[in-house]
């Protein structure tokens, strides 16, 4: 099960990037969240939070039973509104920036999943 907490900044002058904690304790979750088709790799993130397609978001995302966070840089890629089909999530589709980051992000969740990569089982972008 993913868990996420969301905050956004209280200064109105500039925006500045969401700020998202998403915790994924299982492979099957991973593997559901996942978005591998995204050229840098990318995460689903379900959340109730409007946001629009380009939106900058920072996320500090903890996987399985590693008790680092891995702080990723990202960009909204896809919006699952309230009430899709096929009772999606509601949720973002994030896609990693291309630096070191979102680079260790992908390699890990990528080490993680292994073969199950190859599944045809549904996901919650696809």
């Amino acid at each position: 099960m993913a868990e996420v907490a969301d905050s956004k900044s209280a200064a109105a002058t500039v925006p500045r990037p969401s700020v998202l904690s998403l915790n994924i304790n299982s492979k099957s979750a991973l593997y559901a969240a996942y978005m591998p088709v995204l050229r840098n790799g990318g995460i689903f993130i379900p959340t109730t939070r409007a946001y629009n397609l380009g939106d900058e978001v920072f996320m500090l995302l903890s996987l399985m039973d590693d008790p680092a966070k891995l702080p990723i840089a990202g960009t909204v890629v896809w919006i699952t509104p309230a009430g899709a089909q096929n009772s999606k999530a509601q949720g973002i589709g994030v896609h990693f920036k291309n630096d070191e980051s979102g680079t260790e992000a992908r390699r890990k969740i990528e080490g993680l999943l292994g073969g199950v990569m190859q599944s045809t089982r549904p996901t919650h972008t696809m």
